[in-house]
């Protein structure tokens, strides 16, 4: 496929199989010499990552956005999500804690955080939970380094502690949500992911999770705030955006990757959702100083 996003493993080596469990802790600036502060947009198939940016300032790249932030400054990103950065190397840094899939599951049953969707918080550094995150994630990277017995349950449990500071900085209430909801939701997330190119109607999603369309469609709106219709075609508006601001794939290949059937429809679906056609957005957005 041209002009791919490309997945990494950690940024600059190739992906490949995680083992169960796995947990990695570094800083940005233990690459320096592989991005030198600008990281291109990317993508980690196989894992989650948090990054905590201790210090400096910078551009940061999620999905179609682009955010300037101050340190002190929290991500969450899950595996799949579109990120990048651009950093004075000199004067920022940040810990990022890579998290396999395979690990996620014990460590969501003790956080307040929803493990499926991206957030990023920005908050007044005057408030005394970004010490404790700093210290909890200072923890982890001293458990890393030193790879002492028990070094991965300490680093799971210390990452689900982390999470939900997280979420108390970005005062999520997303926690609100029944647990089972949010199970069948995140698993309809995932399903669509895999399947929102196929067109495949509601009904197969119904089918194929084993629930009824009531369950599904409440699930969807407290999850998501969407119908699940509204909500795979979400998930197709921000393939196709992807592909516009990170590669230079034409309107043609992007209809088809997306599971449109032509231009002509895939401009008017875009133009419906974001109020400009496809071309036009992609011009505006790779100016994003104006």
């Amino acid at each position: 496929m041209p002009d791919a996003i490309p997945s990494f493993f950690v940024y600059g080596e190739p992906d490949r199989p995680l083992d169960v469990g796995f947990i990695h802790v570094e800083t940005v600036m233990a690459r320096q010499n592989v991005h030198l502060g600008r990281v291109a947009a990317h993508k980690h198939d196989r894992m989650a990552q948090i990054t905590f940016w201790t210090r400096g300032h910078g551009r940061y790249f999620l999905e179609d956005d682009i955010l300037d932030f101050l340190a002190p400054t929290v991500s969450f990103v899950p595996s799949g999500t579109v990120h990048g950065f651009e950093v004075e190397p000199s004067e920022t840094d940040a810990i990022v804690v890579s998290i396999a899939d395979s690990a996620l599951p014990p460590v969501q049953a003790l956080t307040l955080l929803p493990l499926d969707l991206p957030i990023i918080v920005s908050e007044t550094p005057e408030n005394p939970l970004w010490q404790r995150l700093a210290s909890m994630l200072d923890r982890m990277a001293d458990e890393y380094r030193d790879s002492g017995p028990g070094m991965e349950k300490m680093l799971a449990a210390l990452a689900a502690a982390a999470l939900t500071d997280i979420a108390r900085l970005g005062h999520d209430r997303s926690s609100a949500t029944r647990p089972a909801r949010l199970a069948l939701a995140t698993e309809l997330r995932r399903l669509v992911d895999r399947h929102f190119r196929d067109n495949w109607p509601v009904e197969a999603y119904v089918e194929a999770l084993g629930t009824t369309p009531h369950l599904l469609a409440k699930a969807c709106r407290d999850a998501f705030d969407l119908s699940v219709k509204e909500f795979i075609n979400q998930r197709r508006l921000l393939e196709a955006k992807r592909l516009l601001r990170f590669t230079v794939r034409s309107a043609e290949d992007i209809a088809y990757e997306i599971g449109l059937k032509d231009a002509a429809y895939f401009s008017r679906f875009f133009k419906s959702h974001m109020g400009l056609p496809p071309s036009e957005w992609r011009a505006d957005r790779s100016h994003p100083e104006s």
